[in-house]
């Protein structure tokens, strides 16, 4: 879910932010958390890296707008996992500008855990492409 909503959104994200070209996959992610959150959903989740091949990070939202009017899930419905038009959202945004990523939630306070943990691992190196001036 939300994979269609991230593909038409970052066109307006790039169009509305002003962002320059993102040099590794940490700045891609504070992007992520410090403009595109606080743009869209009035908040700014924490990051962290996850490994020491830097391509694994984790956003931790302390609240979750999203969730703010869901009291319990349905009895029988326990592996729903609400938010996860989120993750579909980072996901089809980050396609569109060429960056294959794995996006899944790693925690959810819905299911009892003290906070949101959204994990995106960048699925391969980015490519540096040169341009050769036309003389």
């Amino acid at each position: 879910m939300g994979y269609g909503i991230g593909t038409r959104l970052v066109e307006d994200f790039l169009a509305r932010s002003c962002v320059g070209r993102c040099h590794s996959y940490s700045e891609i992610t504070d992007i992520i958390a410090q403009v595109a959150f606080k743009m869209y959903l009035g908040i700014t989740p924490s990051v962290t890296c996850n490994n020491s091949s830097r391509n694994e990070f984790s956003l931790i939202l302390d609240k979750n707008p999203l969730v703010e009017f869901v009291e319990e899930l349905p009895a029988g419905r326990s592996s729903l996992c609400y938010c996860n038009l989120l993750c579909g959202i980072i996901r089809g945004a980050l396609e569109m500008v060429h960056l294959a990523a794995d996006v899944t939630f790693l925690q959810d306070r819905l299911k009892g855990d003290s906070v949101t943990e959204i994990g995106i691992t960048f699925l391969k190196k980015p490519e540096e492409k040169k341009y050769r001036r036309k003389k």
